[in-house]
């Protein structure tokens, strides 16, 4: 049985209030990114998706090393890894039982969705929940894409609730195309809208005796207007806010994703974070061969960016 002890969004703001801030890092491995001490060992590998699933689980465990004493989740972005074939699932996996271990909630960026018996096969696939015993991957929360229809959305809110696990629809994403779909009006109001009153329908269905349901909301801090609207029209939902850093969005972008209390919301940086040592000024503060201090310094930048506008 799921309690307030184990649910998803109970586990989530412990760790959030634990640590006072609610950055979460994004997991979004590259090769060509990585720093160059990792190239370099694993570059000759063969075949190479291997080595590079190889390299891919050292520099994501090295990051979590880094991130896990500073904030309270992460989002290995699934894609990257399954990518380099069964070697990369094989180290996604690892990768999420690391962070669960380093006592980091662990959001798979899956952005899965399909119809009845499938998507049940990926939520039990996926989703552990409370226990990262209970999934072959073991997350946390998975991101999920309502396009298919409602229908398509229930077999992954059994699973998260049987489990304690949670879920993040894509409502109002923060790539520059989104609204080619996402802003199309129907009944007078954009689509976006017609998935959030969904998604918030759902959040309440799952509340239990937590502020916000098991089912949220990913919402793009690129658009800041719509952060504040779709707050407004999702009270009982959680938002997952992709876009701040590298993309453009801005502490004050996502401060009215949050309720008061500095609760509501977590905000996610990628490249940003991980890729730190590639950008001013951590570039020439550390140098390539201190990446991971660079990280250290681009976290707690964020971390003290958000607090700007953003109480906890």
């Amino acid at each position: 049985m799921v309690t307030a002890m184990t649910s998803y969004i109970g586990r989530l703001n412990t760790a959030i209030q634990r640590k006072r801030n609610s950055v979460v890092v994004g997991i979004d491995p590259r090769f060509a990114d990585l720093p160059q001490e990792l190239q370099t060992k694993y570059q000759a590998a063969s075949p190479a998706q291997t080595g590079i699933a190889a390299a891919f689980e050292e520099f994501s465990k090295r990051i979590i090393d880094v991130v896990a004493p500073l904030v309270p989740a992460v989002k290995p972005q699934s894609a990257f890894f399954e990518e380099c074939g069964p070697a990369g699932c094989v180290a996604l996996g690892r990768v999420i039982r690391y962070a669960r271990d380093a006592g980091l909630i662990v959001i798979c960026d899956a952005k899965r969705g399909d119809i009845g018996s499938t998507a049940e096969a990926y939520a039990r696939g996926y989703l552990a929940g409370s226990d990262p015993d209970a999934a072959p991957w073991g997350a946390d929360a998975l991101t999920i894409n309502a396009y298919l229809g409602r229908d398509t959305l229930q077999p992954f809110i059994d699973v998260a609730v049987q489990r304690g696990g949670g879920l993040y629809v894509l409502v109002r994403t923060s790539n520059p195309g989104a609204g080619t779909f996402q802003n199309r009006v129907s009944d007078g109001l954009p689509l976006y809208r017609h998935v959030a009153a969904v998604v918030e329908e759902l959040a309440v269905q799952t509340r239990g005796a937590d502020p916000f349901g098991a089912v949220g909301a990913v919402v793009g801090a690129t658009y800041p207007q719509e952060i504040t609207e779709l707050r407004q029209a999702m009270p009982h939902t959680h938002f997952l806010v992709p876009g701040y850093g590298s993309q453009g969005g801005t502490a004050q972008d996502v401060a009215k994703a949050f309720v008061p209390g500095g609760l509501g919301a977590v905000v996610n940086s990628s490249r940003g974070i991980i890729f730190a040592h590639k950008r001013a000024p951590y570039s020439e503060l550390f140098g390539a061969a201190k990446w991971e201090s660079a990280v250290a310094a681009a976290t707690q930048d964020m971390i003290n960016d958000l607090a700007k506008h953003v109480g906890m």
